[in-house]
């Protein structure tokens, strides 16, 4: 009977996709901060973002667009540049990327994590103009002005706190953009949806992060597919948004939800498992923008009676496995989960359409489920060289048909656009993106004979932790310049009571050397590392295996984890907190698996 209730509810939507996914010519007009001015008409009176303590309606954020829009014209950003933006949550920088998309420039979104060589290589390879910086991350980018990189030859900076003035190495924009008149650009009229307007940098299999890209008609589609089949919010709902704006989660699904609904948003600059459902009442948020790992530290948190009395009734988000999905509608009072599934650059998704428990949904998209030989890292492929379809409830790796329809737009470095596409997988001249992940088909009654799928794992050389895909390749570039070390195989392991794996890494050193110096190896990691992407676990192997194979002894070091009965030789990690690696323990052990080592 549920079955059939959640159908019915879900077929008036249904009725709104074939629209939504109707391709339309390249010439069109249209972008994101068109929907905003659209808002501003609307609804002008109506608040459009909360923040700390401030908020601005509607008209008033599109106003201050479009003054910071003619901030960034006097500062010489024209169509077709690129403005890379550093800057935690906040209504500034949500100003900013709709002043860029309004003078019909791209924004590169910058991790704030990120330092040194990673975040100059950010700035790099989108070719970035320009770089906006927020007071809270000047400090990062005072160290990298030595550097000869034409983003950085005057950077424009906005206020946060006002503690700190603009240095006198940078343009205070904020400044600039107050004496700009506010009314709507001529320029954003013009603005088509085959252009660029967003740089999302994902980690691939090798090197430093690649910056996927979006154009305006995959941000409009995406940003309405979560408004409609997602969140299914107008403007009478409030989206609480905790999730860092720099990722596709925040701020393709939860803003792009609100700027083309007229939904307002509670922003937070970071999540706070305490101040969730207290913040949930005071706004009356009926929508929350959630991964995994939240749902994990929500549960995680002093259970109260009426923690199910709130506002709230959907959350869209992905990565709720299912051994808390149920535990986490109960407890706050979820009518719907609409998990998905997808990626930054990628061409296919899934979604959670008829609400059912512990899936990520049907794909509508062309797409194939092949076999996937894990403990080799490689797909399996027949007598002909043709990939090999997955049974059902095989796991297998997901790839995305690249026709007309579902265009794959790639990354900026063409190289790492070819890397990711597979050719002749099933007849000769066909092109497949390759997901890198791994799906299982799985049995959830009757929904319109659609298949639906759960997420099984990630494969090859990336792995997910802390809600940031590592490179281990990435990871292990750094690691190999420590002079004792050898050689350096980076792998994800799981960790109990966690969503997605902790980073190990196992270790070869150099020939005559007995001992790994601890000391000088955790100063390394944790200066040229973010902390996401540092191995929590270290082993040194004795030497490396007689065949010269050692990439393909990842499946065995995996298996054996980071567990003192199953390892020989030096074990180390790298608890919570700490910026120094030490011997691992079996007291430690025992915490890290009954879930109460912190991690």
């Amino acid at each position: 009977m549920q079955n059939a209730v959640n159908i019915l509810k879900t077929l008036p939507m249904l009725a709104k996709l074939p629209k939504l996914l109707k391709p339309r010519p390249d010439s069109t007009k249209g972008c994101i901060s068109l929907h905003v001015q659209l808002q501003a008409e609307r609804f002008p009176y109506h608040t459009a973002i909360s923040f700390e303590g401030d908020e601005r309606t509607w008209d008033e954020f599109n106003r201050e667009a479009n003054r910071f829009a003619r901030a960034l014209q006097n500062a010489g950003v024209a169509r077709g540049d690129a403005v890379s933006v550093l800057m935690e949550n906040r209504i500034e920088y949500l100003s900013c990327l709709i002043a860029i998309n309004k003078l019909g420039a791209c924004a590169a979104l910058i991790n704030t994590n990120l330092s040194g060589g990673s975040l100059a290589h950010c700035l790099t390879v989108t070719n970035s103009t320009h770089c906006i910086i927020g007071e809270e991350r000047c400090s990062t980018i005072a160290e990298l002005l030595d550097e000869d990189l034409p983003a950085l030859r005057k950077p424009l900076y906005v206020a946060d706190s006002g503690e700190l003035s603009c240095p006198d190495w940078a343009n205070d924009l904020g400044v600039s953009a107050a004496a700009q008149q506010d009314q709507n650009l001529a320029e954003t009229d013009d603005v088509t949806i085959s252009e660029d307007c967003l740089y999302i940098f994902t980690s691939g299999t090798t090197g430093m992060p690649k910056a996927s890209v979006m154009s305006n008609k995959r941000l409009l589609a995406t940003a309405s597919l979560s408004a409609i089949a997602g969140l299914r919010c107008d403007e009478h709902d409030c989206i609480y948004l905790c999730l860092p704006l720099y990722h596709g989660t925040g701020l393709f699904l939860g803003v792009g939800a609100a700027f083309t609904t007229g939904a307002s948003i509670y922003l937070r600059r970071k999540f706070s498992a305490s101040a969730f459902v207290p913040e949930v009442r005071e706004s009356g948020a009926t929508c929350f923008m959630y991964i995994g790992e939240i749902c994990r530290y929500l549960l995680a948190t002093p259970e109260h009676v009426d923690d199910h009395a709130t506002s709230l009734r959907t959350i869209m988000g992905n990565g709720l496995r299912p051994d808390i999905w149920h535990a986490f509608k109960d407890r706050f009072g979820i009518d719907l989960v609409s998990e998905f599934y997808g990626s930054s650059e990628g061409n296919i998704s899934a979604i959670n359409l008829f609400n059912k428990d512990c899936t990520i949904g049907t794909i509508a998209l062309p797409h194939a489920l092949v076999r996937y030989d894990v403990d080799n890292d490689e797909i399996v492929r027949d007598q002909q060289g043709y990939c090999i379809r997955a049974e059902k409830g095989e796991p297998g790796l997901v790839l995305g048909e690249i026709t007309p329809k579902t265009q794959f737009e790639g990354y900026t470095n063409k190289e790492a656009t070819e890397a990711k596409i597979l050719r002749d997988v099933f007849k000769p001249g066909d092109a497949w993106f390759n997901t890198g992940d791994l799906l299982k088909q799985i049995e959830v009654g009757f929904a319109l004979g659609l298949p639906h799928y759960q997420f099984v794992d990630r494969v090859g050389d990336t792995f997910r932790w802390k809600g940031e895909n590592v490179s281990t390749n990435e990871v292990g570039e750094i690691i190999n310049t420590h002079d004792q070390v050898h050689f350096s195989n980076i792998y994800g392991v799981e960790v109990p009571g966690t969503d997605g794996r902790a980073g190990m890494a196992a270790l070869i050193l150099e020939e005559g050397c007995d001992a790994l110096d601890v000391e000088s190896f955790s100063k390394l990691v944790t200066a040229q590392l973010p902390a996401y992407a540092r191995p929590l676990f270290l082993r040194v192997l004795p030497q490396m295996d007689t065949t010269g194979t050692f990439k393909m002894l990842k499946g065995d070091l995996r298996k054996e984890g980071f567990d003192p009965a199953l390892v020989d030789g030096p074990l180390y990690a790298l608890k919570p907190g700490s910026a120094h690696y030490e011997p691992l323990e079996q007291a430690f052990f025992a915490d890290i698996q009954s879930g109460r080592s912190g991690y």
